[in-house]
């Protein structure tokens, strides 16, 4: 549980690095915290609740504004892992491209050190 909650504590922090445990760990922290909003957006559209819906679509917009920051830190620390700048980032916008920024956030990191610092705690 401490390595998916690593990023809640560093979410202002975009330089060094970010292991790919670290990532990951953090996506299924992010996927797991969104499955009650999931199960009650679902049972709102089947059961054609007002009430039910503007609730999962609050709690959405909530888990957006907490969790959009450390996103963008872990995502571009993990990039830096693998010597990439935040830059291709942006390639998460273009629709079929941005399957290669997966790829990248795949890929093993760099050994040793590189232009963003040393590598990034092992865990």
């Amino acid at each position: 549980m401490l390595k998916m909650m690593m990023p809640l504590k560093r979410y202002t922090q975009f330089n060094g690095r970010a292991s790919r445990s670290e990532f990951w760990w953090f996506q299924l922290f992010i996927l797991i915290v969104s499955i009650p909003s999931y199960v009650l957006g679902f049972i709102a559209g089947y059961t054609d609740s007002q009430a039910l819906a503007l609730a999962s679509t609050g709690l959405d917009v909530v888990m957006w504004l907490i969790f959009v920051l450390p996103m963008l830190a872990v995502t571009v620390r993990r990039l830096h892992d693998t010597d990439r700048s935040a830059w291709w980032l942006l390639l998460g916008v273009v629709p079929i491209v941005s399957l290669v920024l997966l790829v990248f956030l795949v890929l093993p990191s760099t050994p040793g050190g590189n232009r963003f610092g040393v590598s990034a705690p092992r865990d």
